[in-house]
């Protein structure tokens, strides 16, 4: 089970747009916004984005063959163009964990007659690809991961607050805005911000978390927007930190332990070597439990990145 090296592939297809999109309620109030591109005969694939709270952007659809791919997406509960978007009615967070994304990913596989799907996971997509796949292996063609990223106890505990070792200067500015109680963990610090009644500290708390996720993902990676609409930023720090709160809603060995009912499905595990968000420890461990899956090492980049998309690329032309 060694690192495969990142091996040439093809070129990513042009811009691709959809063919046909929607809304579908899946319950609790929330209406899920979807769209398919490529071939509609294709071998259908699933993306699911980061975050969370990320939604879909556009580049996802050209790095798939559209001539062999039917190409899934659809914006996450609270999210992009699905409604509620969690800010504008906080009471849906209740609604929104990984259980009720799982469930509605069944929703729309049964809404698109989709009988099995590759599910393609970035970043937090990662995590709900594995609870999925783990939850319905049977519907799960293989599975592509990039940059994973755990969302357990431990991982939470090193992005927030272990990891301020090697960003000591944005790390204090983070830890600073705040202002956690004696004891209190930063997460749950920020939570109490991003769900105040004072929208100028929901504003500001999810200005001082944006900092800090461009100051640690941006170690090897020539991908950090410093601009960001403010409404966009709001969303995905509040989604974030519910998520991280409550460690993605899964108990802390759960993915680790669900890695057996993966065993005959492909997988292929693509990391960067420079990725301090998420370290290619975590992927590394999940490859070793997954008999007969890839592990790609990208040397010189990080959460993300060219050479990162690239490897997936070419990892959908082998599984086509």
């Amino acid at each position: 089970m060694a690192a495969d090296t990142l091996r040439p592939c093809p070129r990513r297809s042009p811009p691709l747009e959809p063919y046909a999109s929607g809304m579908l309620p899946v319950g609790d109030g929330h209406s899920i916004y979807w769209e398919t591109s490529g071939n509609p005969s294709g071998k259908p694939a699933l993306y699911l984005h980061g975050g969370p709270g990320g939604g879909l952007r556009p580049g996802y659809r050209s790095r798939f063959d559209p001539e062999k791919y039917l190409i899934i997406g659809f914006d996450q509960r609270g999210c992009g163009h699905s409604r509620p978007l969690a800010t504008h009615d906080e009471t849906t967070l209740a609604t929104n964990t990984t259980q009720h994304l799982i469930a509605d990913i069944e929703a729309l596989r049964t809404h698109l007659g989709v009988p099995r799907w590759l599910v393609n996971g970035v970043s937090w997509g990662t995590t709900l690809a594995l609870a999925y796949a783990q939850a319905h292996p049977s519907h799960v063609s293989a599975v592509v991961l990039a940059a994973t990223s755990l969302s357990t106890p431990e991982c939470v505990e090193w992005i927030t607050e272990t990891v301020g070792c090697l960003f000591p200067a944005e790390w204090e500015a983070f830890r600073s805005a705040a202002a956690p109680r004696p004891g209190q963990r930063l997460v749950d610090a920020y939570y109490d911000l991003l769900t105040s009644a004072d929208p100028q500290v929901r504003i500001q708390a999810a200005a001082a978390w944006m900092a800090w996720e461009d100051a640690h993902v941006s170690m090897g990676s020539p991908y950090i927007r410093k601009e960001y609409d403010p409404e966009w930023r709001q969303v995905f720090a509040t989604l974030v930190v519910h998520y991280w709160k409550n460690a993605g809603f899964l108990s802390p060995t759960a993915l680790r332990d669900g890695m057996p009912t993966l065993h005959g499905i492909p997988g292929v595990l693509i990391q960067g070597k420079l990725d301090v968000s998420s370290p290619a420890g975590v992927a590394w461990d999940l490859h070793k439990a997954w008999p007969g899956s890839q592990f790609v090492l990208v040397d010189d980049e990080g959460h993300g990145g060219p050479k990162m998309i690239q490897a997936m690329t070419a990892a959908f032309t082998e599984l086509a």
